[in-house]
């Protein structure tokens, strides 16, 4: 089922669809820091942004990883659920495997952090990633056996 934000929508649909990427590579997950808005710089998030009219949820993330952070990634699979952010916007995450490309932090992030599963808590994440963050790291991939590549 395809997702958009034009056509006929239900009446909890909201007005704007944020997505982020849970962006895997090499069994950890990608956490950027914001440096704005001023209310959120210095906190944890994964990375991404609203999506645009005509867009797919899946090329929405594609083009929101590939300006934020200078990355081809490959979507995955949406993680459940949905979390509000502020009136009228909703977060929907979705699993990504990096194809190419060395994360920067090109726009609205400062730090960039390869985290572990065990690693997850060691960052101050933002409230509404929270959930998403906990639901990424039952998905996080084992990561590969010493001397492996992938």
């Amino acid at each position: 089922m395809t997702e958009r934000t034009t056509g006929p929508t239900t009446p909890h649909d909201p007005a704007v669809v944020v997505v982020a990427g849970a962006l895997y590579d090499r069994g950890r997950l990608l956490a950027a820091r914001r440096s704005a808005p001023v209310e959120l710089a210095g906190r944890w998030e994964l990375p991404g942004g609203k999506l645009e009219p005509g867009e797919s949820p899946e090329e929405a993330l594609v083009r929101e990883l590939r300006e934020e952070l200078g990355v081809e990634v490959e979507p995955g699979e949406r993680i459940p659920g949905e979390w509000p952010l502020k009136p009228g916007y909703v977060l929907r995450v979705w699993t990504a495997r990096l194809l190419s490309g060395e994360p920067r932090p090109l726009e609205d992030h400062d730090a960039l952090r390869w985290l572990t599963r065990s690693e997850l808590d060691s960052v101050d994440w933002l409230d509404q990633d929270r959930p998403a963050v906990a639901e990424a790291a039952r998905r996080l991939p084992a990561a590969p056996g010493t001397g492996a590549h992938g």
